[in-house]
């Protein structure tokens, strides 16, 4: 019959193992305090969109559902108490540019929380969003994005009560360039530089 002592080593090794199997899913940085940005998730490309579930740490029972330009899909699914973290749920497919709204249906307390901000009820910020890079439970590369399922008042703000990865996902911050706004502005940038270099080199050959 085992010991105490390795009783307790072996629970402190599965833990860590549990750290470490978890260890590059992001965790929100300002637990505690209502996430300021808000964001807009658009179709990357046509394509399907396929929502993973990454945890949930909610005594609430909730799933998962889509609006696509402002039409829910009629498509439900990763309930947090019985789904497997890694598991996958295909919203079928989307076009590049589709508006795309993610919301948590909290069954305990009746009420739906949507990624876009306006939609709340309480007028609150239930999601915090970040770039993935893959790698935990299967789960590949996306966007990773993070609920917060108690109402504005009584929430605690960790934005970890059911977490999701997506693919085909593009999210935009308002104030904060697109790459493929930066790619003109640093082109914009070098012509000016290369008008003004040009500018310097005639008048001093004059």
């Amino acid at each position: 019959m085992p010991n105490l002592t390795h009783l307790i080593a072996g629970g402190v090794l599965a833990i860590g193992l549990a750290g470490a199997a978890n260890a590059a899913l992001p965790v929100y940085p300002s637990s505690g305090t209502e996430n300021p940005v808000t964001y807009t998730f658009t179709a990357a490309a046509d394509g399907d969109l396929v929502a993973y579930f990454a945890g949930s740490t909610a005594g609430y029972s909730e799933d998962l559902g889509l609006l696509v330009n402002g039409v829910d899909t009629g498509l439900y699914g990763l309930p947090n108490h019985t789904t497997p973290v890694g598991t996958s749920f295909n919203f079928g497919p989307v076009s590049a540019g589709d508006e795309l709204v993610f919301f948590i249906r909290v069954f305990t307390i009746a009420t739906t929380w949507y990624s876009d901000k306006a939609l709340n009820s309480d007028g609150a910020n239930h999601v915090w969003s970040t770039a993935y890079g893959g790698g935990d439970f299967g789960i590949p590369a996306g966007t990773y994005v993070a609920f917060e399922d108690l109402p504005k008042g009584g929430s605690n703000n960790n934005y970890f009560d059911e977490t999701f990865v997506f693919t085909n996902v593009r999210t935009s911050v308002p104030g904060i360039p697109e790459p493929a706004t930066w790619a003109m502005m640093i082109i914009g940038f070098a012509g000016i530089g290369a008008v003004l270099r040009n500018g310097r080199s005639t008048a001093c050959a004059t």
